[in-house]
């Protein structure tokens, strides 16, 4: 099944419960949290997650785009996050593994982020400790790109890798997502679509939720 992960990116900040609520019907709520150094741009952070947990019974999907995320994941765990991602351009193969481990020790699922100009092959080393994997489809930073179609290759060659480990490890994808690029990503392999202008721009979220799952 696809899943649908909104971001709230795309939400009105000044009343994000009440956005929340209104995609109630997608299975995550996908939190963009940056820090303005791995990332020219600042969103939210952990007192924020805190806010939102009593006000979703949604999983909260929370993708890390901040320089070296060991230092924080625990706390996101604490705050609420249920999957929390980490990039693995921000920092050590052996910080991101610690990071992964501390979530799961946590009681959380942990995955992996790549960029765009990030080979397919650098989430090798974290395969098999991710419950899943989120395949950038625009540069980390803002919403409102336009989606990269040359990153379906390496969401294929992940999918081929996960099902090839028999691994129970979900495929994310986040950028540019609508229901133009919705069929690439899935015969691509993603079973986790990521969207943000596309359902909080929709006059009925609802049934944008369902269109986007297919």
């Amino acid at each position: 099944m696809i899943k649908i992960a909104p971001s709230i990116l795309s939400a009105d900040f000044a009343n994000l419960a009440r956005d929340v609520g209104k995609i109630a019907a997608a299975d995550y709520v996908h939190v963009d949290v940056m820090d303005g150094l791995f990332v020219p741009n600042i969103t939210i952070g952990i007192p924020v997650v805190k806010a939102l947990r009593p006000t979703t019974a949604l999983p909260l999907d929370v993708h890390l785009m901040i320089e070296r995320p060991l230092r924080y994941v625990g706390q996101f765990c604490d705050a609420g996050a249920d999957l929390v991602t980490c990039h693995v351009e921000a920092d050590t193969e052996e910080n991101t593994r610690a990071a992964l481990a501390e979530i799961h020790a946590k009681g959380k699922r942990a995955g992996v982020v790549l960029k765009p100009r990030t080979p397919a092959e650098a989430v090798l080393p974290f395969l098999d400790d991710c419950d899943i994997v989120l395949v950038m489809t625009v540069e980390p930073g803002f919403g409102g790109q336009s989606f990269m179609a040359d990153m379906m290759p390496k969401v294929a060659q992940i999918r081929a890798w996960i099902d090839e480990r028999g691994l129970d490890c979900e495929l994310e994808v986040d950028g540019g997502v609508s229901l133009k690029t919705r069929d690439a990503c899935v015969n691509a392999g993603a079973n986790v679509l990521v969207a943000g202008s596309a359902v909080y721009g929709a006059d009925d979220i609802p049934a944008r939720i369902a269109a986007l799952r297919g």
